[in-house]
């Protein structure tokens, strides 16, 4: 926890088929397994997830190729361990052969009050924050990262509630900020 914050992140991404035609069956056949990793990470707090055991189902877009990755960690440095030093890296260097390149960004990182847990749609809210306007204190990647508050945290974006429920069942035994 960095200044009584998380760090949070989305990723997202467009299938080059539905994820059960053969094409896919590789990344497929590792997810339970990369997602085992991510939630023994040291750092890992919370990752989006359906009762399937992951989020590929869940429809965050009308486009029913399109999936989403979304998850809490400590910090950015967890996060970043997690990505790019662990057998997650495998995966990500194969990214290619099983989903199309994107316009825009494909993921986004924001500070989140500890404790919390963003949703779908303020996640969506910031991967578009970050398409429009570039890395911000609000919405920002890796390469441009921005240091937590020091304050707690107001919606930067209006309508964005900076730590409600997922629709989607949490892992773990985080405690979920009241909405309303």
């Amino acid at each position: 926890m960095v200044n009584g914050h998380h760090i949070a992140q989305l990723n997202i991404a467009r299938a080059k088929a539905p994820l059960d035609q053969p094409l896919l069956a590789d990344f497929v056949a590792q997810l339970d397994a990369v997602n085992a990793l991510a939630e023994a990470s040291p750092g890992f707090v919370w990752r989006l997830k359906s009762d399937s055991g992951n989020a590929t189902d869940i429809r965050a877009y009308d486009d029913p190729l399109m999936i989403v990755n979304m998850s809490v960690w400590e910090s950015i440095e967890a996060l970043f361990d997690f990505a790019y030093k662990t057998s997650h890296t495998k995966v990500m260097n194969r990214r290619k052969e099983w989903f199309e390149s994107l316009s825009g960004p494909h993921m986004v990182l924001w500070w989140i009050p500890a404790a919390t847990i963003p949703t779908v749609e303020d996640a969506k809210r910031r991967l578009d924050h970050l398409a429009a306007h570039g890395p911000t204190a609000t919405a920002f990647t890796f390469k441009t990262r921005f240091t937590a508050p020091v304050e707690p945290l107001v919606g930067a974006i209006p309508g964005l509630n900076p730590g409600t429920r997922s629709p989607a069942r949490p892992s773990g035994d985080l405690p979920v900020a009241p909405t309303g």
